[in-house]
């Protein structure tokens, strides 16, 4: 356990720039930004408006205090969906990661120095694989927290020097204290859906002497197109179809997009998820989400992963570029 803990602390030094800087880069640009532009507003107006319809408005100041409580509402369940940028930048953190985390070693040779020390193959590509499915994701989303308790900060306050005191409504929501705890509540799901990718990747960058990123991604959708060809054929002179979307969706979809946060909302019932005007609701969310876990898609998927990890680990052991 000592060990796995110093390899992935290895890998967070080596990679500070994607891992760290990256999202905090992000998060920083959202905050001056978005939160500037709220403060800017705040200090050049002095009234929030709220579209009312066919052009016409209504101030803020004055309206019942259950619209008050349904604003607060909104504010407290849903001021993480703020930093949404944040969670386009981790897929692609993860997906270069993962190309290059076997075969720089073995570009660089360095491979040579850590083949020499008393650390397995085993425990080296398990701490690469536990640091784009673990590591990587809690990171963005302490960074995200962070950013999203900074801006509702920033509109709380400006709301309050307008006249628009929002603070005590938002702090005694529940939500508002629940809202990091469901968003971490999509790591177990998260770790299940990117299995795949992760472990494609770092097969790939296990075994390809160059142009990983070609090979990761051109096999399949060079299969695929394939495939269609084939189909095409068959249906032509043969009268007989294969199921080529099945393997577009339920493989070269998985193996290159599983490391996109919320990439199972796919598979979940896409009307429950536009009516969310009253907040975000996190619960039904989470209730749809896991719901992807009964489709045994997901864990053959998961299962594939595993074994492709696996794979990766068996050809660390004898891939040299000598």
């Amino acid at each position: 356990m000592n060990t796995m803990k110093w390899l992935i602390r290895r890998e967070l030094w080596e990679h500070k720039g994607a891992f760290i800087w990256a999202p905090l880069a992000v998060a920083a640009a959202l905050i001056l930004l978005i939160g500037g532009g709220f403060v800017y507003g705040m200090a050049s107006s002095g009234v929030i408006h709220l579209n009312a319809g066919e052009g016409a408005t209504m101030t803020i100041t004055g309206l019942p205090p259950d619209v008050y409580a349904k604003i607060a509402a909104v504010a407290a369940s849903s001021y993480l969906a703020i930093t949404a940028p944040l969670f386009l930048v981790l897929p692609v953190v993860v997906f270069f990661y993962c190309l290059a985390a076997l075969h720089d070693d073995r570009r660089d040779r360095s491979i040579l120095f850590w083949k020499s020390l008393p650390l397995s193959d085993r425990d080296t590509v398990l701490s690469k694989a536990a640091t784009a499915l673990v590591v990587a994701p809690v990171v963005t989303v302490a960074i995200g927290i962070a950013a999203a308790l900074a801006l509702l900060l920033l509109g709380l306050v400006g709301g309050a020097i307008r006249g628009v005191n929002l603070i005590a409504p938002v702090l005694a929501n529940v939500n508002f204290y629940l809202s990091p705890l469901y968003l971490l509540s999509f790591l177990p799901l998260y770790i299940v859906w990117a299995l795949p990718t992760v472990g494609w990747l770092l097969l790939v960058s296990s075994w390809a002497r160059s142009k990983v990123f070609l090979w990761a991604v051109g096999v399949p959708l060079v299969t695929l197109a394939l495939l269609a060809w084939f189909d095409f054929l068959m249906a032509r002179f043969a009268g007989v179809s294969m199921n080529v979307k099945w393997f577009g969706e339920e493989v070269v979809a998985r193996v290159l997009l599983g490391v996109m946060p919320g990439v199972w909302f796919g598979d979940s019932n896409g009307a429950a998820l536009i009516d969310q005007s009253a907040g975000l609701d996190a619960p039904m969310l989470l209730a749809l989400s896991y719901g992807t876990l009964a489709t045994p898609g997901v864990w053959i998927a998961a299962a594939a992963g595993c074994a492709m990890i696996y794979g990766a680990i068996r050809l660390r052991r004898w891939r040299d570029e000598g």
